[in-house]
């Protein structure tokens, strides 16, 4: 399972999240305590923003933790909203392209999880990529397939019904032609105001997820594993689970893909 890290709130130093905390984000990649994955060494990405609508990106197929421009990166950049993974393969190849997060426009987005026997029907989910979204399309993840079939979906206007309508789509896919675990899905994306994430699963093994509101910082953190031991105010998202964060405020609402999908 990839981890990943995520921050909305005042601007910070990129390494407050991603390389500072006892538990950071590049210590996960080497020592994850909450999944299967013993070394997340499959390369690493980071988009944030800043002035600009679109986010910056910087990925790379390096392990995290022996990349010196990501640390150079993270000590000098800040941002009030920034997203960043490590990745561990669940069976496409080990390339930039194939790293999180994945950008179009203003809109940014990283998951950790599987679709279940995805090699067996990637023709078709890639399908549902519409003509106008598929020149986006540059790596070959499940991840990335959904990102761009959420898009299509309306992701911009409503956000969690499009990912609940993409996520049953995938899921679908799963269980006519896949394999078990059909979904296990923790997610987050942003349009550059809001921060979201969701956290589902087709059987009861959804990924965690877990945020926390820190004063010193006045922002929220929402991540794959708490960033520090002796931090007990980590809140986590129950399983199927749709989160907004903005401000100082959270929302969180239940995720229903097959519902969503069979609504539309």
């Amino acid at each position: 399972m990839c981890r990943w890290a995520a921050y909305i709130g005042q601007e910070i130093f990129l390494d407050e999240i991603v390389s500072r905390p006892g538990h950071s984000l590049i210590h996960q990649s080497q020592c994850a305590t909450q999944c299967h994955t013993a070394i997340n060494a499959d390369g690493f990405g980071v988009a944030w923003y800043g002035e600009k609508r679109e986010p910056g990106l910087y990925r790379d197929v390096m392990p995290a933790w022996s990349d010196p421009n990501l640390r150079s990166l993270t000590a000098t950049v800040k941002s009030h909203l920034f997203l960043a993974h490590v990745r561990a393969s669940t069976g496409t190849a080990t390339s930039r392209n194939n790293c999180h997060p994945f950008v179009h426009g203003n809109w940014s987005f990283m998951h950790n999880g599987q679709v279940g026997g995805y090699e067996a029907f990637r023709r078709d989910a890639e399908m549902m990529i519409p003509d106008g979204l598929y020149p986006r399309r540059l790596g070959a993840t499940d991840s990335e397939a959904l990102f761009l079939v959420a898009l299509d979906m309306g992701l911009e206007a409503d956000p969690q019904c499009a990912l609940e309508r993409a996520t049953a789509r995938f899921e679908a896919l799963s269980r006519a032609r896949g394999t078990t675990p059909h979904m296990r899905l923790t997610a987050a994306f942003s349009d550059g105001q809001r921060l979201y994430a969701v956290r589902y699963a087709s059987d009861d093994q959804a990924p965690s997820l877990y945020h926390r509101w820190s004063d010193t910082r006045r922002g929220r953190a929402v991540v794959s594993e708490p960033l520090e031991a002796n931090e007990v105010d980590w809140i986590e998202v129950p399983p199927n689970s749709f989160c907004v964060f903005e401000g100082k405020s959270v929302e969180i609402r239940p995720f229903q893909p097959v519902a969503a999908d069979r609504a539309a």
